[in-house]
Order: C-alpha cells, then sequence, then structure tokens
C-alpha cells in the first residue's frame, strides 16, 4: 500500500508585498502537483497586480518590480478565485495540501479572498476540508531538538533537497513538497500509520505547542511579541483592530 508521502501531493505558495497577513497583499502565487516520487509535477502560477505599492523591501527578496506587476500581472479579484478553485478541487480529490508556514500563506489567501471576492477561504471547502501539510510545523515537531533555523532554505539543506531559485512561488511550492516527502522518509516509523487527515488535526495541536514555546521566550527577552497560536489559519481580527 502507497504511504501518503509516496502519493499525490499538491504545494501552495505565495510572494507577497510584505510580511502582515492583514495589510499586504499577494504578487505572485503557485500551485504545483505531483502524483507520484520523480514525476513531472503539474505547475499552475498566477502574477498579480496588487493595486498598493510594491516596497523596495519586499523586491529585493522576490525580484518583482511595482511596475513589472503592473504592466503583467492581472487584478487579484479572478486570481483569487482561480487559487481558491484549485484548492477546492485539490480537496475534493483527497489531495493533500503541502504549504510552508501554513498560516502565512493560507492567512493571505482568507485575507484576500474577503479584500476582493467577499468569501472567506473556507467558504471553498463546505464538504471537503483541506489536508494541510506544514513542512516547519512537522519538522519542528519529528526533530525538536536540533539546533538552527527551520527556514525552507535550511529546510531543503538539511533534507537534501534542491532549491534552485528561492523565493519563486513555483519552486518554493515544488521544494516545500519533497522536503514533506522527505520527512515522511526519514520518520517513516512515526508517520506512515497516520493518515493526511489525522496529520492535519495533530499539526493543530504540534503548532499551538511551538507558538506558546516561541511566546514563553520572547517573555523570557523582554518582548511584547505576541504568537498566534491558530494552525493553519489566523482568526479574522476583530473590525475595531
Amino acid at each position: 500500500m502507497t504511504t501518503w508521502y509516496e502519493g499525490p501531493l499538491a504545494a501552495f505558495d505565495t510572494e507577497t508585498t510584505g510580511v502582515d497577513v492583514e495589510t499586504d497583499r499577494i504578487v505572485s502565487a503557485a500551485v504545483a502537483v505531483q502524483d507520484a516520487p520523480g514525476t513531472r509535477p503539474r505547475v499552475s502560477r498566477w502574477l498579480v497586480n496588487p493595486g498598493v505599492p510594491v516596497p523596495e523591501a519586499a523586491t529585493a527578496v522576490h525580484g518583482l518590480t511595482e511596475e513589472h506587476l503592473q504592466h503583467n500581472g492581472r487584478w487579484p479579484a479572478p486570481v483569487m478565485y482561480e487559487i481558491a478553485e484549485q484548492l477546492a478541487e485539490h480537496a475534493t480529490l483527497g489531495r493533500p495540501l503541502v504549504v510552508m508556514n501554513a498560516p502565512f500563506d493560507l492567512t493571505l489567501l482568507d485575507r484576500e479572498l474577503r479584500r476582493h471576492r467577499a468569501s472567506p477561504l473556507d467558504r471553498w471547502f463546505p464538504s471537503a476540508p483541506l489536508r494541510v501539510l506544514d513542512p516547519r510545523v512537522l519538522d519542528k515537531h519529528l526533530d525538536r531538538y536540533r539546533k538552527g533555523r527551520r527556514t525552507l532554505t535550511d529546510l531543503c539543506a538539511h533534507y537534501g533537497v534542491a532549491l534552485d531559485s528561492a523565493h519563486d512561488a513555483a519552486a518554493d511550492a515544488l521544494a516545500a513538497l519533497e522536503v514533506v516527502r522527505a520527512l515522511g522518509r526519514r520518520f517513516a516509523t512515526r508517520l506512515e500509520r497516520l493518515s493526511p487527515a489525522e496529520l492535519h488535526t495533530l499539526q493543530v495541536d504540534w503548532h499551538a505547542a511551538q507558538a506558546r514555546g516561541l511566546q514563553a521566550w520572547f517573555a523570557r527577552s523582554g518582548s511584547e511579541e505576541t504568537v498566534c497560536t491558530e494552525w493553519p489559519l489566523r482568526p479574522e481580527l476583530p473590525a475595531a483592530a
């Protein structure tokens, strides 16, 4: 019997105007699908004109200038519709969705859908919920005492996954997908009996514990930064916020 990490997987990634999920915008996105390890992936790409200024700091990360996006990007409303529609299709097919640091990318998508389609992300999954696999959460739980950073670049180096064009949405999505496959193989004795649905539920608790640990570290360091414990989607802020 094929294990979930050797079977069909999809992956989602975005590039953005910044790191604030409530105010920043998606400028590019990609969904990659691979039916089995080693097979050629199918990749959908979107380039978005966000309709707001693109900070130079963001351009320095992903290389997409405001001028380029204005001339080549599409308006956000139809793009967000297409992305949500494709993610819903994967959910209906029972295909797990790999998202590195899911509370960032999925929350951004949720806010963009609310902004441009008056529709939260969960409305797209009435009968077949998303089953998310977050390599960051999985790695931190399964190898919790390993020192060092755990960015996608770091995880690729640790698990021997090639990442040729970091901060390109398609390249990052494919790399995250391969990291999850590598995680599955390395920790097979702990993961092979779990279904993606069971793993999704477990990651809710794992992420919450990881967030509480980081919050405690901030408190000891005298920082007032707040860490959200929700996964894979951050709750909508009250209107007054």
